[in-house]
Order: C-alpha cells, then sequence, then structure tokens
C-alpha cells in the first residue's frame, strides 16, 4: 500500500473516531464532566509517556522542555485542549451533541477569521462571502435556541486558537500532547485525590467497565492524535481539510439518530447556512489551490509558497 493510501487510511480513521466520541464520553456517567476530564489528561499523560519511550523520544523532549518560549506555547495550547475537552465532554453529556457538531462545523471559518485578525492575512471574495453566510447561520440559530450557541462557540474558537498555537510550535504529534498533558497532569490528579477523598469520585464506585473506560481515556485520545499526524504527514491538506468534515457530520447524526436530540426547522436552516458557507469555503479552497499548481507548472523556475489553514481535534 503506497504512502499516500495510507496517509487517507490514517486520515479516515481519526476523524471516525473524533466523530464517534459521543458514544464513548455518554458512557461514563455518572461521572461528570470536570471528573472526566481529569482522568482523561492523566490517562492521556501515562499512555503517550509509554509510546515516547518505546520509541526512545526522551531526548526531543528534553530538548523542548529547555526551550522557555515553546514551553510557555505549550502552557497555552494545553490550557486552551482543557478548555476544548472540558465543555464538548459537558456539551455531550448535556445532552447537546448536535451543537457540539455546529462548533467543529464552523471551526474551518473561525480558523480563516484568526488568520485575518491574528496573521494579517487577507481574504479572497470567496471566503468573505463564505464568512458572512456562516455570520448569518450563528444569528439564526441564536434566534433559534433563544440564545447565542455558547457550546458550539467556544468549541470553534478554543479549537481554532489551540491550531494555531500548535502551528506556531511546529512538535510532534505524540511529543507535544505529552508535555501539554504533563503540564495538566499534577491538576488533574490532585483533582482527583480530592474527589477520591471526599467520596464522591465514580473511579471504581460504578462498576469495573466503568473504571475500565475510564482508563482507556487516554488511549481513545491519543490514538486518533497519532492517526492525525500519520495523515498529514502523508497527504495534501486540501485532503486533511475535506476530511475533517467526517467528524461533525457523525456527531451530528448521532446527536439526531441515536439521542433523538430535537431538530426543529428554524435549526435545521441554521445548519443548512453552515453547510453552504463551508460549501464556498471548500470550493474556493480547492480553486485556489488547482490554479496554483497550474502557475507552478507554467513557470517551474519561479518558487512558489502556498499557505493553508490546517484544521485538527
Amino acid at each position: 500500500m503506497g504512502a499516500a493510501r495510507i496517509g487517507y487510511l490514517f486520515g479516515l480513521l481519526a476523524y471516525l473516531c473524533w466523530g464517534l466520541f459521543p458514544l464513548y464520553w455518554k458512557l461514563l456517567r455518572p461521572s461528570g464532566a470536570l471528573e472526566i476530564l481529569a482522568h482523561r489528561i492523566v490517562w492521556s499523560f501515562l499512555a503517550v509517556a509509554i509510546l515516547v519511550s518505546l520509541v526512545r523520544g526522551w531526548k526531543r523532549i528534553a530538548g523542548l522542555v529547555r526551550r522557555p518560549r515553546k514551553l510557555a506555547l505549550i502552557g497555552l495550547a494545553a490550557a486552551l485542549i482543557a478548555v476544548n475537552w472540558w465543555t464538548y465532554i459537558y456539551g455531550v453529556n448535556a445532552d447537546r451533541v448536535v451543537e457540539t457538531s455546529l462548533g467543529y462545523f464552523i471551526n474551518p471559518l473561525c480558523t480563516v477569521l484568526l488568520g485575518v485578525f491574528v496573521l494579517r492575512e487577507r481574504l479572497r471574495p470567496a471566503q468573505w462571502v463564505a464568512l458572512s453566510i456562516g455570520a448569518a447561520s450563528v444569528a439564526v440559530l441564536t434566534y433559534d435556541y433563544g440564545h447565542v450557541p455558547y457550546i458550539a462557540l467556544t468549541l470553534a474558537a478554543t479549537f481554532g486558537l489551540y491550531g494555531l498555537v500548535k502551528k506556531q510550535l511546529a512538535v510532534p504529534a505524540a511529543d507535544g500532547l505529552l508535555v501539554e498533558s504533563g503540564a495538566l497532569a499534577l491538576p488533574a490528579a490532585v483533582y482527583v485525590a480530592v474527589l477520591v477523598n471526599q467520596g464522591s469520585s465514580t473511579f471504581g464506585a460504578v462498576s469495573a467497565g466503568h473504571t475500565a473506560l475510564l482508563v482507556l481515556a487516554g488511549l481513545v485520545t491519543a490514538i486518533p492524535l497519532l492517526l492525525f499526524a500519520g495523515a498529514a504527514n502523508r497527504i495534501p491538506l486540501s485532503a486533511i481539510g475535506l476530511l475533517q468534515y467526517i467528524a461533525p457530520i457523525l456527531q451530528l447524526a448521532c446527536g439526531v439518530l441515536i439521542f433523538d436530540e430535537p431538530m426543529p426547522p428554524l435549526r435545521l436552516a441554521g445548519f443548512a447556512l453552515v453547510w453552504v458557507a463551508l460549501g464556498v469555503f471548500t470550493w474556493d479552497g480547492i480553486r485556489h489551490v488547482r490554479r496554483a499548481a497550474r502557475a507552478t507548472t507554467a513557470t517551474p523556475e519561479t518558487p512558489l509558497v502556498l499557505t493553508a489553514n490546517r484544521n485538527g481535534a
């Protein structure tokens, strides 16, 4: 099997995992979102530490730890992903899976906004059209919900910012996850210990299966991230951009078809506007990449630098 096929397989598996996450987090009830988050951090750290040990990657970690600017960025990334994870787990277990899916649908648009306001990038006309349609969709959904869809917006904003920070870090997925989870592991472990001391921990108190699922949250977190890293190293970012829609589509299907969450006509109209915005955004991105490729072919002696936004989990 060629490298590209392996890359597409890894990408597909990664986004399938992320898309089916609601089914997993629902199994962890009656644990609260903060307790699940704490276990997810602790067991993720242990799982990735074992992996790094197996591939003898501690020298890279040591070099990373000795760079203060990198450490500061890792601390920021850790805080952002912790908020993102907690918001997602809370949304799923509060029976708002549909709204969590919205967050990952609008994440590409949020990433574009960050490019404009943080990186001072200039947008093409079609991208402005996509953003305008996306803003209209948020307005429609705000009217439908009766409040701003804060879960969706928090997920989109934190993951967009997390991606921006990770782009500045430029470290391997396993190394980054190890140091990020390591920065959060001590407070997470302290929180778990406090719950145990107070007698309010669900760990070991519900069933053996529930306890095993909490422990496996580390592997469930690490595996799709590593699959994604394997995909990103083998296939174009434009392909990653298309594959990323698998996750929110599956999350939406879980919310509506499995958990019977409501989808009234106005809410469906809001989602439809999001899909139109993403369609315009994707079409423009593909057209831009093709034009750039033709220009490169026509003038091979002139180097052309392409920039692309990577939206991840």
